[in-house]
């Protein structure tokens, strides 16, 4: 994710956890398993989260997936998601950001 969106998110009061300021990246599955212990949406551009969470079943608490390539938009976007969806991010919703504007909503089908 874009440090400019994760500036703008903090600036608006969001707790947030920036894999970077961490030190060495320690992988998908290590930061997926943090998100969801400290109970953390995770926000990534990355494809493979859903796939750890779908096809492989890893716990997690929500996850936001940003398809996007202006980066100027991704705190704007993350924001409104949030302000929409928060309730069923927080119960394990996967949230896609497509291009012009869509949105797709997947539910936990073990809720």
């Amino acid at each position: 994710m874009w440090p400019g969106a994760v500036q703008e998110l903090r600036a608006a009061g969001h707790d947030v956890v920036y894999v970077p300021e961490l030190g060495r990246d320690p992988g998908d599955r290590a930061i997926l398993s943090l998100a969801a212990k400290e109970r953390r949406i995770l926000v990534t551009l990355d494809n493979d989260f859903g796939e750890l969470v779908v096809v492989h079943r890893q716990p997690h608490v929500g996850i936001i997936r940003i398809i996007e390539e202006s980066v100027w938009m991704h705190a704007s976007m993350c924001q409104r998601v949030l302000d929409r969806h928060a309730e069923a991010l927080n119960a394990g919703a996967i949230v896609v950001i497509e291009p012009d504007d869509r949105i797709r909503l997947w539910l936990r089908d073990d809720a």
